[in-house]
């Protein structure tokens, strides 16, 4: 098995003043736990990856999660990628002299589209992760702002792909519909943009079940998969995952 092509599996934590939250389809938000204790126990499970987004990036929380990235990076040996209430070239720097190892931007992203030419260029692409929250409405994928609350013009592969043209290093695609409800990623829009894109696609909302990890790389063609629920509450744990994985063929890296 090639190394390269492994399938990474990416525990996600949404940080509230310094907790780990989870909510349904971006609302009814509850505690999880300590994201220092739980990005540690991934790691040690095999997770491939872990993202961190602060949900409540306003001036207040911005130093919390600066020092939780600090403390992060201290007990977590895999790379991590931290999001949420990033503006500016400074916001990156700060970031990732904590010791994150990618930033994801969303909003930012396609309120100043030059905010991922700048991060490629002055930290490399590998660093720069557009996250797109879409919704399928009338048969076309429209592209959301702040968290899922905003509707804009901008639609899903055509903006994936300026966000590549520009430098991102990779996509990471919330379905709003499929968040929360764990029926199954949305495999059709991830093999478009999997098939449109030469950077790595990962896939966002609507893990529920096993399959549905496998139908994503499948039939969705995804690079990674991530998921928050799932893991948080133990419906599914990590080494599990990757064992049915690799008995589907499905090359993951096993700890």
């Amino acid at each position: 098995m090639n190394e390269m092509l492994a399938k990474r599996i990416i525990p996600c934590l949404d940080i509230k003043d310094g907790k780990t939250v989870k909510g349904v389809n971006f609302v009814n938000i509850r505690d999880v736990g300590d994201p220092v204790e739980l990005g540690a126990e991934y790691s040690r499970q095999g997770a491939d990856e872990l993202v961190f987004l602060d949900i409540t990036a306003t001036h207040e929380g911005r130093k919390t999660f600066v020092d939780l990235v600090k403390r992060v990076a201290r007990n977590v040996n895999i790379p991590f990628t931290v999001g949420g209430g990033i503006y500016e070239l400074k916001d990156v720097d700060t970031l990732l002299s904590a010791g994150a190892d990618k930033v994801s931007i969303n909003s930012a992203a396609i309120r100043n589209p030059e905010l991922i030419t700048e991060i490629a260029k002055n930290f490399g692409s590998q660093v720069a992760t557009v996250a797109i929250d879409a919704e399928l409405k009338d048969g076309e994928w429209t592209c959301f702002l702040n968290g899922g609350r905003i509707p804009t013009d901008k639609k899903l592969f055509t903006w994936a792909k300026e966000a590549q043209e520009r430098g991102a290093g990779e996509i990471l695609f919330t379905s709003m519909s499929h968040d929360g409800v764990k029926q199954g990623f949305p495999n059709e829009a991830l093999a478009v943009l999997s098939e449109t894109l030469s950077i790595p696609v990962i896939a966002s909302g609507g893990a529920g079940t096993m399959e549905h990890f496998k139908d994503a790389f499948t039939i969705g063609k995804a690079d990674a998969a991530l998921a928050a629920s799932i893991f948080h509450f133990k419906e599914i744990s990590i080494p599990e995952l990757k064992q049915y994985l690799a008995k589907e063929n499905i090359p993951v890296r096993l700890t």
